[in-house]
């Protein structure tokens, strides 16, 4: 059945969407529809506002990915379609223009459009808006294509952890408002949780929705849903183009080839199903390019011959699933040699056979400067005293914090005074030499495949500048990553963007001083750690040239309040075709 749009519904679809454009629709978008009203009569069409914003991503030297999302008549029929023009200039007044054209959208896909933009020049930037055919616009989003050839510099804001109920997304802002030329996204764009969950209790006006856990379509749809209406996401989205990758939480909290930590098969049903819904829902709101499998998210990306970025899935394609010390625990204390076993066993994947030999063809056709890894989990060794680590597991009362405090700050005096070389205990030199990974959910929990892809990194014919990006801790972190003594790269990891970290773990929240003693601590006693940051939310700006990479945390100091001032906490920087040995850096001007 085809309907004629009704117009007088325009005051209720502009309720449902409060952030609707009221930008004039540009005459070169009227032209877009002019030649299709013969097929339209055979449709079924339905007015609609845009409530979501619009977004980039996934830029290639000649191609981009535009998206947006509209709201259609709450009247609509279920196989309603909405038309949707769109429109690519050089301007910011839309004049010069290089790409225009229709598509239409439906429930099928939840109204969302993506269009991949081709024919572009390289390292040029673009303005983009939709439109409908009554007139209902769009706000103007921004993008760039990837540069080619020779390229002096490039600017990455990377991110990763943005959860709606835990504060305001400050952070999203500032990346809008940064000089980056793309923003890398390094998962947990959403969570999964319901309300009061994590956190225990919601921000002020930040309750999610729905307010259950998310386990079907409908309910991935309609978080997705909630995050793209905050105005800061949407200003980060409209500003940059964003190349991401999912980690757990657009699943389910840890989640593993077949199965997640927050998943019961018994009272939430099939995870198979589960996890093809939150793929579906992540392909439909996020500007990626998407092939025949929404299970491949793995790709490559040129900035010229100066970086190579490849993005990698650790998380859900093939992780074997992780180790738990509670399943070694016996009546005389950790089955080490159990433990050992399996952290050997040559059968438990991080990446996947498929995926490993992908990244080894990658690399090796790679002419770029700095090879760097987009992906989700620390791939330092974080291995820390068994001690500190059972100590920090049990941490219930504020006697164990001070516990914890002074343990820290004893153990990290006795390393510093074993590294002088003066003698200390002997108990407490077996007490710092028995270790263990703190994180086993991060590379640490696979050591097999950390040393893979460190053989294929060192197997090269070339001396291969290596930089590895990651997120999903919530804090910043700075690492050398080596293999028996052999610098192997650098690692750069960001804070989240609301998520908590060890200010809530560790007990210390938001006493500056004890924050201070426990970073401190940490980094003297974790070998390759040269910087943690384990108290606040922010960002990163990594910066390439031919000559250095360097890294600036970019720290919010609230997410409670939209007033909020902004500190560069840090900067380290690696040299090209050194030892590849971060230096920090003391002028942060």
């Amino acid at each position: 059945m085809s309907r004629t749009p009704d117009l007088s519904r325009r005051r209720f679809l502009q309720s449902v969407a409060g952030t609707a454009s009221a930008v004039s629709v540009p005459a070169v978008i009227t032209g877009c529809f002019a030649d299709d009203d013969d097929d339209d009569s055979s449709r079924n069409l339905t007015v609609f506002v845009f409530g979501h914003g619009v977004a980039s991503g996934d830029p290639l030297v000649d191609a981009v990915i535009i998206w947006t999302r509209v709201t259609p008549d709450e009247l609509a029929d279920a196989d309603a379609e909405a038309e949707v023009g769109y429109v690519v200039a050089t301007d910011a007044a839309m004049t010069d223009v290089v790409a225009s054209g229709t598509v239409y959208t439906d429930a099928s896909r939840d109204y969302t459009v993506k269009v991949d933009v081709t024919g572009l020049s390289a390292g040029t930037g673009y303005y983009y808006q939709f439109a409908g055919k009554d007139g209902e616009t769009s706000t103007i989003g921004q993008t760039k294509t990837l540069p080619e050839g020779s390229v002096d510099s490039v600017k990455l804001a990377v991110c990763s952890c943005s959860n709606f109920p835990a504060g305001l997304f400050n952070v999203y802002r500032e990346i809008a408002n940064s000089d980056a030329d793309a923003v890398i996204h390094l998962g947990d764009y959403l969570y999964e949780y319901g309300s009061n969950e994590y956190p225990t209790e919601d921000a002020e006006g930040r309750q999610p929705e729905p307010t259950a856990e998310i386990t079907t379509l409908a309910q991935y749809r309609q978080r997705y849903a909630q995050y793209h209406v905050d105005a800061n996401l949407q200003a980060a989205h409209a500003a940059k183009p964003f190349i991401c990758v999912w980690d757990d939480h657009e699943l389910a909290n840890d989640t593993y080839i077949d199965g997640a930590e927050n998943h019961d098969e018994t009272t939430e049903g099939s995870f198979s199903e589960r996890r093809d819904a939150a793929e579906q829902a992540y392909h439909e709101w996020l500007p990626i390019r998407t092939g025949s499998d929404n299970a491949h998210i793995y790709r490559v990306f040129d900035f010229g011959d100066l970086v190579r970025l490849h993005m990698l899935d650790t998380r859900i394609l093939a992780r074997s699933k992780q180790l738990d010390y509670a399943d070694y625990v016996t009546s005389t204390g950790l089955d080490t040699t159990a433990f050992m076993t399996d952290m050997s066993d040559t059968s438990r994947t991080l990446l996947g056979d498929e995926q490993t030999a992908w990244f080894g063809n990658s690399l090796a056709t790679s002419g770029a400067t700095w090879d760097v890894l987009g992906q989700q989990v620390l791939m330092g060794r974080m291995y820390i005293p068994a001690d500190i680590l059972l100590a920090m597991s049990s941490l219930t009362t504020v006697e164990d914090q001070s516990a914890l405090a002074t343990m820290l700050e004893t153990y990290a005096t006795d390393k510093y005074t074993q590294s002088l070389g003066m003698d200390i205990d002997d108990d407490v030199a077996t007490a710092l030499a028995t270790t263990a990974p703190y994180n086993l959910d991060a590379w640490d929990g696979y050591e097999v495949a950390r040393q893979t892809l460190y053989a294929q990194i060192s197997g090269q014919s070339r001396d291969v500048n290596l930089v590895t990006l990651a997120g999903d801790t919530h804090n910043a972190w700075a690492s050398q990553l080596t293999q028996s003594g052999t610098t192997i790269g650098v690692e750069f990891a960001t804070p989240s963007v609301t998520s908590p970290g060890l200010e809530l773990y560790a007990g210390f929240g938001s006493d500056e001083a004890l924050q201070a003693k426990f970073e401190s601590a940490i980094t003297t006693l974790i070998d390759d750690l040269e910087y943690l940051n384990a108290g606040q939310r922010g960002f990163m700006l990594v910066t390439f040239t031919a000559e250095k990479a360097s890294c600036d945390w970019v720290f919010v100091d609230t997410i409670a309040s939209s007033s909020y001032n902004v500190t560069t906490g840090k900067r380290m920087q690696v040299l090209a075709g050194s030892e590849l040995t971060l230096e920090s850096v003391d002028d942060l001007g």
